[in-house]
């Protein structure tokens, strides 16, 4: 399989956070984690009921974060695919819900709901033909038949579109589908979540910078460690580009390296997978912990804010 991994924004406010994906959207919580590298703040996951690539959204809330800027250099949107027949039900939840929405578009022939979650990240959900189906994860507060199925995909904000495509065809193994305006579609193998990528080249726009509401990194799908291998010789033999050392994130395993057009891209295995610590039934409930944080666990859970009057 080929595709998006997942996708790690930038929040504000954790609790506001936890609240409106799985409250509001219905997302499951999958892990509930620190970040590594900073480890007083939450790592969040959201996805599916077992965290599949190609579905999972990830966020470090930093709370007080100042808001981001959309800009050339940055991904412009993130979108999620649902049931075609279920986009009258969502935009009657927006509604309900006072959450910001715009007029359904169509793109590519495909039915658009635009809207923002609450630090401004620029959100879609997308009606798919026959997304239903596909399963559906439901905790109550969604329907199942109504239930995000993963991503559809991301657009990106690019200067030039040129090198980031050969790096998405060569190495991620998309082609080039159609061209609408300004917007160049990629696509992966198959219809899975998370085969499109939109390159929206907007030459001379104003740079992005990051924040509140921006998405830090955009990471795609290797099965394995030899397969990662294999992206990573071809981005520096034939890109010219060099990604990090590998990086064991606990649930998959990490490259890091800036595209081109200077968003920063991951290459994460599908492997081992989100219930290496605990069963797919309690996934989310407990913090995890990698094994070099686990002795200051009693540290850490103290500066982090209490998630549980908001899970009940």
């Amino acid at each position: 399989m080929s595709g998006l991994h997942h996708v790690t924004a930038i929040a504000g406010d954790p609790i506001r956070n936890f609240g409106f994906y799985v409250r509001d959207l219905g997302l499951r919580f999958v892990k509930k984690t620190v970040n590594f590298d900073d480890p007083g703040t939450y790592h969040f996951y959201y996805g599916d009921e077992t965290g599949r690539p190609g579905t999972i959204l990830t966020f470090f809330p930093w709370a007080g974060v100042s808001p981001g800027r959309r800009g050339v250099g940055e991904t412009h949107q993130t979108a999620f695919r649902v049931p075609q027949r279920s986009l009258g039900y969502w935009t009657q939840r927006f509604t309900e819900k006072g959450i910001a929405y715009e007029a359904l578009e169509k793109r590519f022939g495909e039915s658009v709901l635009p809207f923002t979650d609450p630090d401004g990240m620029a959100l879609a959900l997308v009606g798919v033909p026959g997304a239903e189906n596909e399963p559906g994860w439901s905790n109550g507060e969604v329907p199942s038949e109504h239930a995000i199925r993963g991503f559809h995909g991301v657009t990106l904000l690019l200067d030039s579109a040129a090198k980031t495509a050969a790096v998405l065809t060569d190495v991620f193994g998309f082609k080039e589908t159609g061209r609408e305006g300004s917007v160049i579609r990629f696509k992966a193998p198959g219809d899975a979540q998370g085969s499109v990528v939109d390159i929206y080249e907007a030459k001379g726009f104003l740079r992005g910078h990051q924040g509140g509401g921006s998405v830090h990194h955009i990471a795609f799908r290797a099965a394995d460690d030899a397969e990662q291998g294999r992206m990573a010789q071809k981005l520096v033999s034939n890109h010219g580009l060099h990604p990090t050392e590998q990086r064991d994130r606990n649930y998959f395993r990490s490259i890091y390296f800036r595209e081109p057009g200077g968003v920063l891209f991951e290459i994460a295995t599908d492997i081992p997978g989100f219930a290496v610590d605990e069963p797919v039934a309690s996934l989310g409930r407990d913090l995890k912990l990698p094994s070099f944080l686990e002795k200051h666990r009693k540290q850490i859970e103290g500066v982090l804010p209490s998630l549980e009057a908001t899970a009940s």
